[in-house]
């Protein structure tokens, strides 16, 4: 049960912690993990409960760690932690190429936020290298990322799109997402590569995600936005577990699944329910629309469970976070953006 997180570091410690499926599945797996795109929101408390999770299966594996590694506090952070790590542009195949081999790869890299306006780019990261990974480790198990967005709008009644659902996606990042999957499909087929695709919405944690949009929203007096009425929210510490035991379910072709929280919640209430918490006043703008980004997680929860850590937690734990001062990555999630445009 989450309480009020001090600091950066335990939110971490807390954030990779393993559950007991998924030393259970890391027990199982046989090899070497690396994390391509290690540096961004997600990969290094990922990675970190990879690392965890190995050792306490007595597993003795390297855990690897693949990005442009920008931040060299992440870098000491994962090294100390036993992480190997290698800075790397993907898209460089020689560097590509250089990389060491491994029998299980977890493909995070891609590029959302600046696509519009960067379409190129963002075809690139997201159509093209999928398929230069897939040709580089063609004889590994692959978890590669995709989005809810791919699924476009669906209405709220319907308790969101299922891994069965036909994609209906919207602007250029969605699409291009898409083609990410359809990559690795091929690849899988062709070159009979294990793989799955893990369709997440949304991640958060205290540092950024949507809850932590709509805290800074209300402790700054800024007004929050309506038109996505709806959204899902899972903990990232139960995504992270989620993700790893998805190695128990890769296929070919790829296995497919939504990592989603249970519950499709209203911007509107859990704003206001921010707000009693941190003694402010919420003001809003627009009106919900019938439809949103929304995700079934039911076969997740199936499959894994139910997330061990309530939304009422992590929507007081982000109140106390935030109205104390917490680190903020500043990074948006821009969840609101309905025309696909990031």
């Amino acid at each position: 049960m989450l309480n009020s997180i001090p600091n950066a570091d335990m939110l971490d410690q807390i954030l990779s912690e393993p559950t007991e499926g998924v030393v259970d599945t890391l027990g199982r797996l046989d090899g070497d993990i690396i994390i391509l795109g290690a540096g961004g929101k997600m990969g290094p408390t990922l990675a970190l409960m990879a690392k965890r999770a190995s050792g306490m299966a007595g597993k003795s594996r390297k855990i690897i760690g693949v990005s442009r590694f920008s931040d060299e506090r992440l870098l000491a952070q994962l090294n100390s932690a036993g992480i190997e790590t290698i800075k790397c542009d993907l898209l460089n195949w020689g560097e590509l190429e250089s990389l060491p081999d491994a029998s299980n790869v977890i493909y995070m890299a891609g590029m959302k936020f600046g696509s519009t306006g960067n379409e190129s780019l963002t075809w690139a990261m997201n159509t093209y290298l999928p398929g230069m990974v897939c040709q580089k480790y063609r004889s590994s198990k692959i978890i590669a990322f995709s989005s809810g967005n791919i699924y476009g709008l669906t209405s709220i009644v319907h308790g969101g799109s299922a891994e069965s659902d036909a994609p209906n996606p919207t602007g250029e990042y969605a699409i291009s997402v898409l083609g990410r999957e359809r990559m690795l499909e091929h690849f899988s087929k062709t070159l009979d590569i294990p793989a799955a695709t893990i369709r997440l919405n949304y991640a958060t944690e205290l540092r950024y995600g949507v809850l932590v949009d709509l805290a800074v929203k209300i402790a700054n007096g800024e007004p929050v936005d309506l038109t996505m009425g709806n959204v899902n929210v899972i903990w990232q510490g139960d995504a992270n577990a989620m993700i790893l035991r998805t190695f128990d379910h890769v296929s070919t072709p790829p296995f497919i699944i939504n990592i989603a929280g249970p519950e499709t919640l209203s911007i509107r209430r859990v704003a206001e329910q921010m707000a009693s918490l941190m003694h402010k006043e919420v003001k809003f703008t627009g009106t919900e629309s019938p439809d949103g980004i929304l995700s079934n997680g039911h076969l997740g929860h199936k499959l894994f469970g139910y997330p061990r850590t309530s939304i009422g937690e992590v929507i007081e734990c982000t109140a106390d976070w935030v109205m104390r001062g917490g680190e903020i990555l500043g990074k948006p999630t821009h969840f609101e953006t309905r025309d696909g445009k990031f």
